[in-house]
């Protein structure tokens, strides 16, 4: 099939959504980094003139996505991914470290951290490799393959050691269940995540007595037909075995600003003028803001600088102080929006390629809306994930952009036509 013109079957809603948000956010910037209102919002010296920086040069690298032919990202997909691969392993060689973390290469002025693309490059594979007809994910051995894809850009990050990234690369998860994975994998990494949180909170022997209640309960309720009695048995072990061990892993393997975050989270020994204080200062801002907000430039928590990094992780506290409880759900409904259209428009393709890397886009975006809001009202521990398309940042503003618009291309092209 010859390429076709640029703007032929576009998605402009989700271009425009993206408009939106990229807009909304470089003007939120301002207002998280503005030390007075002398400075303009295009002052290459202030990092909102920086923001306005990577969104122009962002201009190009649309264009040049939505100009060259889509079928590159399936014939080149593995060199896409040991190219991110090698750009993750590097890092240990001429990688900066930045607060005990050796993510970002800096040369000079310029600094990119390449877990960013390395999304990108993985959703690519994952999508080429679900794309052969003989692979069924309900095969263990095609499912092993598939997770190989994904652990492998996991481990590389965990070294550096950056687990907030790490995780994001876990929403793939949901792209292969789409696919075919079966359930029962999202089901127990629900399960395990839920009984790590209660073995915190409530007694190990407590638990397992709960838990042996409903793995009695559940028993019962199964159809005799299903019932197996040794299955039942071995995952009672492995939930005993999986709360008794909860203990030693907080204890010995998480890292002190881990553990950390977690206690504040929960709210256990924490001195909130210390590890405490960057999630209590976010929560004042979000709250002061009401239903309506300060009004924009007005928040009294943002100029006094109380937040710290409010510019980068915690920028949704300026949305909650300056444009309230409104202005909140607006975004939220615009990033909700996108999302749904992406779903929306994966589902139209009939090639299995774009069908699942639209999913990966989907996932990936939504895993790190919600770390980065949930983490803001206290649901999650503080990990350090970007909101797309707000957050301050370079490499995060062209990944996001570089990931939605190669989909944008897909199906603007008409990919389910090869």
């Amino acid at each position: 099939m010859k390429n076709q013109k640029v703007t032929n079957n576009i998605d402009w809603i989700s271009i425009l959504l993206y408009t939106v948000l990229v807009i909304m956010g470089w003007l939120t910037i301002y207002s998280a980094s503005l030390p007075n209102q002398d400075i303009s919002i295009f002052d290459l010296g202030q990092v909102s003139g920086k923001q306005f920086l990577f969104i122009v040069t962002s201009i190009p690298l649309i264009i040049v996505i939505l100009t060259l032919d889509a079928k590159i990202y399936d014939k080149y997909a593995m060199i896409f991914y040991a190219l991110g691969l090698l750009l993750l392993a590097g890092l240990f060689v001429l990688g900066k470290t930045i607060k005990g973390q050796t993510n970002w290469y800096s040369f000079g002025g310029f600094s990119m951290q390449p877990s960013e693309f390395a999304k990108i490059a993985t959703s690519l594979v994952i999508s080429k490799y679900l794309s052969d007809v003989q692979i069924n994910l309900k095969i263990f051995k095609h499912q092993l393959i598939a997770f190989g894809i994904i652990a492998l850009p996991v481990g590389l990050i965990m070294m550096q050691p950056d687990a907030g990234s790490a995780l994001i690369f876990f929403s793939l998860m949901l792209a292969l269940y789409r696919e075919g994975l079966p359930g029962w994998y999202l089901a127990t990494g629900a399960i395990a995540a839920a009984l790590f949180i209660l073995a915190l909170l409530i007694q190990p022997v407590a638990l397992i007595a709960f838990a042996a209640i409903i793995m009695i309960a559940a028993y019962f309720m199964t159809r005799r037909a299903f019932r197996n009695p040794i299955l039942y048995a071995i995952i009672f072990v492995g939930i005993t075995a999986f709360v008794f061990s909860v203990d030693y892993v907080f204890t010995n393997v998480l890292e002190s600003h881990q553990k950390d975050r977690i206690n504040v989270l929960f709210g256990k020994d924490v001195n909130m003028q210390a590890e405490g204080y960057n999630l209590n200062q976010a929560q004042i801002a979000i709250g002061s803001g009401g239903w309506l907000g300060k009004g924009y430039l007005e928040g009294t928590q943002t100029k006094g600088g109380f937040v710290p990094e409010q510019h980068t992780d915690y920028i949704f506290t300026t949305v909650g102080e300056e444009w309230g409880f409104a202005g909140s759900v607006t975004v939220i409904c615009l990033f909700v929006g996108l999302l749904l259209r992406i779903i929306y428009r994966a589902e139209r393709q009939k090639s299995k390629f774009s069908r699942t890397y639209g999913y990966c886009v989907a996932s990936i975006l939504f895993m790190h809306f919600l770390l980065n809001i949930t983490m803001l009202i206290r649901l999650f521990p503080t990990v350090g994930v970007p909101l797309p398309f707000f957050s301050y940042g370079g490499s995060s503003l062209w990944a996001f952009t570089l990931m939605l618009f190669i989909f944008i291309k897909m199906d603007a092209n008409q990919v389910n036509e090869w």
